[in-house]
């Protein structure tokens, strides 16, 4: 359920709006255009995580893929948003990106359609993300593809890592999140 607050905007004037405070609260389009409420995945423990194609960090694919195996039958769920903000690493369609984890990384988990992460046009749940789990010495912009965040079953946001954090050195925050 959505929570709803009134926002004052004027003496004797209100309009009703939606606040977002979990991950699940938003919803995302997938590469293949259908839009995706992420409260189907309430319950479960998220890693969410800005991708590129044509990045250094790119061969990190095979570490998410190899952590959403290791873990989705106990409550993990990656979810990848490629993004062409840093470098115009991910210049791709949408198709083309879908072909290309698969083929090169044997990708699995969810990806969805191309966002950005910064700005004025960045996507509101990544917004969510940076607000609720800032980097380095409180900034909250992501500074390059492969920023990875970690998110408990209720929602909350709880750890930001690194674009340089290997995936297989997210395995303690994950078994600690998914409570084994």
């Amino acid at each position: 359920m959505r929570k709803t607050a009134i926002c004052r905007l004027a003496p004797n004037t209100s309009v009703f709006c939606s606040m977002k405070t979990t991950a699940f609260d938003f919803t995302a389009t997938s590469l293949a255009g259908a839009r995706i409420d992420l409260d189907q995945y309430r319950g479960c423990v998220l890693l969410i995580v800005n991708t590129a194609s044509k990045c250094g960090y790119t061969p990190q694919y095979h570490g998410l893929e190899a952590l959403h195996r290791q873990f989705k039958d106990r409550g993990l769920v990656v979810l990848g948003f490629p993004c062409n903000q840093f470098g115009a690493q991910e210049p791709a369609t949408a198709q083309q990106i879908g072909a290309f984890c698969e083929k090169n990384f044997g990708v699995t988990f969810p990806l969805f359609d191309k966002i950005a992460v910064n700005g004025s046009a960045a996507d509101p749940l990544f917004d969510l993300l940076k607000k609720q789990a800032p980097g380095l010495l409180g900034t909250e912009a992501i500074k390059w593809n492969f920023t990875k965040f970690l998110v408990s079953r209720d929602g909350s946001i709880c750890i930001r890592h690194a674009p340089s954090t290997a995936p297989a050195e997210l395995v303690k925050d994950i078994e600690r999140l998914l409570g084994t």
